[in-house]
């Protein structure tokens, strides 16, 4: 009797690689899906908080006494006919309105949205001191040309 051929066997090795390729395939996939899935309950979870149970919340208590009026805002603070004093330097002044008389200053004109002092010189030649309100936002900056009286 002759010998027997051997069955080919390349029909698993077939089936095993492409069982390998498919499961290299689905895994990224199948994270990448499962990422995706926490990343929308976790967004649903900050727009639509499950609902816990409080205390009632009431309004504050109005006081009795009316508020107190707030700092007068930058167009209130010195306007024209004005008369200020320096408690300040030079360097760092720092502004006081007070009665008109010796030794204060006029506001002759209030320049607003710019920090250029020389512009008094234009606008109110008669000036002989200017002050320069340099806020962090431009809107507010203000310029005053002030005489000495």
């Amino acid at each position: 009797m002759p010998p027997a051929v051997p069955a080919k066997k390349t029909g698993g090795k077939v089936a095993l690689i492409i069982a390998l390729v498919v499961l290299l395939v689905l895994c990224p996939c199948l994270g990448l899906a499962g990422w995706a899935v926490w990343r929308v309950a976790d967004a649903a979870n900050e727009v639509d908080p499950t609902p816990t149970l409080s205390a009632p919340v009431f309004p504050p208590a109005l006081p009795d006494d009316p508020p107190t009026p707030a700092a007068p805002t930058p167009d209130e603070e010195f306007a024209r006919g004005d008369c200020v004093v320096n408690d300040g330097s030079d360097d760092d002044a720092a502004l006081r309105k007070v009665p008109c008389g010796p030794n204060t200053y006029q506001v002759l004109l209030r320049i607003p949205a710019t920090t250029d002092g020389d512009r008094c010189e234009t606008l109110a030649p008669q000036a002989t001191a200017n002050y320069v309100h340099d806020n962090s936002i431009d809107l507010f900056d203000y310029v005053l040309c002030l005489k000495k009286r």
